[in-house]
């Protein structure tokens, strides 16, 4: 395993842990605050803790899907470009 590759996913590694501490601080924790409390000057509104996952699963959902369904739609142009040749 290169260097690179611990860097890279040592990286990876602390993204994620920020992304899983900000967002249960924002998603769990903020109501315990006071709302005039300086935390909630570092976070958005509250709705968006439902709405941007929300978004994020739809469009990863989406790709997906398009990813299925054009690697179907090729394998399907393939076979019957074989099938062409069997029959000529």
């Amino acid at each position: 395993m290169a260097v690179s590759d611990k860097v890279l996913g040592g990286s990876m590694l602390l993204a994620a842990v920020f992304v899983f501490v900000y967002y249960t601080t924002w998603a769990i924790l903020l109501p315990f605050f006071d709302a005039p409390s300086p935390i909630h000057d570092y976070f958005p509104a509250r709705e968006w803790a439902v709405r941007l996952p929300a978004f994020i699963l739809v469009v990863g959902l989406s790709g997906i899907g398009l990813f299925i369904g054009s690697t179907v739609m090729k394998e399907k142009r393939i076979q019957a470009q074989k099938a062409k040749l069997r029959a000529a």
